[in-house]
């Protein structure tokens, strides 16, 4: 990749986890997981007597990246064009009295490759789980600070009613906590290894077949299948999805801090630190970087997400062409929502909010917001539908003629016959009609509270 990155912003630079993600992608970790599982593999059948122990040993003590000849493996990959014989034949060549000749003892090489592959995706889920509990601490805080914080509520992009600020990040953290009950379901099925051979039946792994695979992924800390699934790719299509489940959360979340952060609006600003810089050339500008960021990876994401479940479309018992999309998908997909995640917990863990100018932005409309109120009060004398043609003929009139509310309600003799002018003035208070808000996040919270995320 030449040019500037999005992957390469100083911000993400200084993540540990978009770094340890980084680590647990890459061609030595990868590599390092195929010979874990062939030391696996080893100590297994060694146990039940299917290859020596002196053969299982030497195995399980040169199966590290450090004693692989990676010269000698390169060459071999240009030799073979195959993706994991190159590495079997360098542990092969690293153990000593031909004691290499018991590796990948009856297995293949989707076996290998699934496998180690599960054992990544099992450490990046780690960083995944790890940083949204931070940020769902992060939202905790945030929704107890301004639970009473009120602010306009919006609907098709236009003012609605007043909501509170606490209110609208208790939603976000509601879909937090799903995202993390998914992730701990999806587990129960995704850590599962294979040991199945060349077409799924185990016929090259002895009378001990089943003892083989059971010892061999206990070894890795795997569970064990209730039948192969070499060519069954739905529980990485289902990764896929809570993966980007996840990301549209974020995706959203980020949008509307940029929304919100905007000049006519600004009613919230990310952190902005000592010497950073908005423009190359206009010096006053705080650019909301760390959201556009968040956006931009996230939408990118999505361009991985809307080919996965051709990966569930192999033909027979394997399909290469299918399968290695996998390779490039999903570890892409973990990278990128790492990066989602590094820019929204450095955001939203110390987002400034601007009461002031949501108070402002309250009363923008001149009081017009509030016409259900009104409404509702003028109901208990008039019923809500004429009620309703009341306040709506007042509020037509105001915004056509450019008056405030207030001054069409008490120049309409219907209305002011029964509320007084005093009445009028409490009822166009935006920050009392916030509703229930203050109330259902203190019980949201309680809820969650014993929730896996907040843990």
């Amino acid at each position: 990749m030449t040019g500037i990155s999005v992957f390469d912003h100083k911000l993400l630079a200084d993540s540990w986890s978009t770094q340890e993600m980084r680590t647990i992608f890459c061609e030595e970790n990868r590599i390092q997981k195929w010979l874990d599982v062939e030391a696996a593999l080893a100590k297994a059948q060694a146990k039940l007597n299917i290859i020596p122990k002196k053969a299982a040993d030497e195995i399980a003590k040169k199966a590290h990246y450090k004693f692989m000849d990676m010269e000698f493996i390169f060459a071999e990959f240009k030799k073979t064009k195959h993706p994991l014989v190159p590495t079997v034949r360098g542990l092969e060549k690293a153990c000593k009295d031909n004691l290499g000749e018991f590796v990948h003892f009856g297995v293949t090489t989707q076996d290998i490759i699934d496998t180690g592959i599960v054992l990544q995706f099992k450490e990046a889920m780690q960083i995944i789980k790890q940083e949204l509990k931070l940020i769902a601490k992060a939202l905790v805080k945030l929704a107890k600070t301004h639970k009473n914080t009120a602010m306009m509520g919006r609907t098709l992009a236009l003012q609605a009613l007043p909501i509170t600020f606490g209110h609208k990040v208790s939603i976000w953290l509601s879909e937090l906590d799903r995202h993390f009950e998914r992730i701990l379901e999806l587990e129960k099925r995704l850590y599962v290894g294979s040991i199945v051979g060349a077409v799924g039946t185990k016929a090259s792994l002895s009378d001990k077949a089943n003892e083989v695979e059971k010892l061999t992924l206990e070894n890795l800390g795997l569970d064990v299948p209730n039948i192969s699934w070499q060519p069954a790719r739905d529980r990485f299509i289902e990764l896929g999805y809570v993966l980007g489940n996840i990301n549209a959360t974020f995706n959203k979340i980020a949008h509307q801090l940029l929304i919100l952060s905007h000049n006519e609006i600004d009613e919230i600003a990310e952190p902005f630190g000592k010497g950073q810089v908005g423009s190359s050339t206009m010096p006053h500008k705080r650019n909301p970087a760390i959201s556009e960021n968040a956006v931009t990876v996230s939408n990118a994401l999505k361009a991985n997400l809307a080919i996965l479940s051709d990966i569930e479309r192999h033909e027979h018992e394997r399909d290469g062409q299918v399968w290695k999309m996998e390779w490039k998908l999903l570890p892409e997909m973990f990278l990128m929502l790492s990066v989602v995640l590094a820019n929204m917990k450095f955001a939203l863990s110390d987002l400034e909010i601007k009461k002031d100018k949501m108070l402002k932005n309250l009363n923008t409309l001149n009081g017009f917001v509030l016409a259900e109120r009104v409404m509702f009060a003028l109901s208990d004398y008039y019923g809500k539908q004429h009620a309703h043609e009341i306040v709506y003929e007042n509020a037509m009139l105001g915004i056509e003629k450019q008056k405030t509310f207030k001054e069409v309600l008490i120049a309409d003799k219907r209305v002011s016959k029964v509320l007084k002018e005093k009445e009028i003035d409490a009822l166009l208070d935006a920050t009392t009609y916030v509703g229930y808000a203050p109330k259902l996040v203190d019980e949201f919270l309680a809820k969650i509270k014993n929730s896996a995320i907040l843990k």
